[in-house]
């Protein structure tokens, strides 16, 4: 089979440093250039360490003709950068921002919102892919197969912790070691960007509007991962909500309802996701676990890269996880 050629643009992030890591060594994949302004001539192992010995690729400040372009470029920065940059037009296009995601059409160009679990054969027939938040993507998974079933009828708690990663390689404040060490916070309670994107997926898959989401995310003193809780009244019994998870997601390959208590590291450097479900009087209990680096971000992007090209769903994603 031949190869496809792809580029990143946003070359320098934690995001592209995920997808050089997984895409090296993509059997159908040949990267031809990674973007950055900034650092143009550098080799890219320069940035990113973890990649010495592994590529001989140094960034660019200019994009050839590709059958594939990622946007690793930060949010609100894609829409600027397709305006400025002459992209082919026959070039698909996966954004790892939150630009269209809510406002899917930009010129002629129309994106898919790129939640396989949710649009799977969709995405098989996308030119763009509009890539999830990562927190969209560990609350959604824990809540579709509610939503589908029309079982989501109270509002809905979560709380969920992340990794610093997920604040971006740029410093602040909150993202400095002195901060993050021995120390967690909340930001943005009750009105994380990620909110919008949650509700219409869910809406999507009910056909109905949701309940509220009361979503309190906090800061973790950890690099990588989502920890999220999420609690509703739900009138089905453990055993039954056990069954409608296990025969929602048995031809998803990446989200396993696990039926022992779960942990951060069993998913950490995967593109897995892991539920575990419990009933406590009304109330149902879900745990969802992800990193945030890899299904919530360029590990899905690769997921939606072999869908869109007609290839095996976990090509190139086989990751296994350090738990101890």
């Amino acid at each position: 089979m031949n190869k496809i050629t792809c580029a990143i643009a946003g070359g320098t992030g934690y995001t592209a440093g995920e997808l050089l890591r997984i895409l090296l060594y993509h059997p159908f994949v040949e990267i031809v250039a990674v973007f950055s302004s900034s650092f143009a001539g550098a080799r890219i192992d320069t940035i990113h360490r973890d990649l010495i010995g592994e590529t001989d690729l140094c960034f660019c400040n200019e994009l050839p003709k590709t059958d594939l372009l990622f946007l690793c470029l930060g949010h609100g920065l894609s829409g600027d950068f397709l305006e400025k940059n002459n992209i082919d037009p026959q070039t698909k296009v996966i954004d790892l921002g939150s630009d269209f995601r809510i406002t899917p059409f930009f010129g002629d160009r129309e994106f898919v919102y790129g939640l396989p679990e949710l649009n799977r054969y969709t995405i098989r027939m996308a030119q763009n892919i509009a890539n999830p938040g990562c927190f969209a993507t560990a609350i959604q998974l824990a809540l579709l197969p509610l939503a589908q079933q029309k079982l989501l009828l109270d509002e809905v708690h979560v709380h969920a912790i992340t990794g610093s990663t997920g604040a971006g390689r740029e410093l602040s404040s909150t993202a400095h070691f002195s901060y993050r060490s021995n120390n967690i916070s909340v930001y943005k309670a009750f009105t994380h960007q990620h909110l919008e994107e949650i509700h219409a997926s869910l809406a999507f898959a009910a056909n109905k509007p949701t309940p509220q989401i009361n979503f309190i995310p906090v800061r973790g003193d950890f690099t990588r991962g989502i920890f999220a809780t999420l609690y509703t009244r739900c009138p089905a019994n453990i055993e039954e909500v056990s069954s409608l998870y296990q025969t929602y997601y048995q031809s998803h390959p990446f989200v396993f309802v696990a039926q022992h208590e779960i942990s951060l590291k069993e998913v950490v450097n995967t593109n897995k996701n892991l539920l575990h479900l419990q009933k406590h009087q009304d109330y149902l209990l879900i745990t969802s676990i992800i990193d945030n680096l890899t299904k919530g971000a360029s590990g899905q992007a690769v997921q939606n890269m072999n869908l869109m090209f007609g290839w095996d769903e976990t090509m190139g994603l086989q990751l296994k996880p350090t738990a101890f």
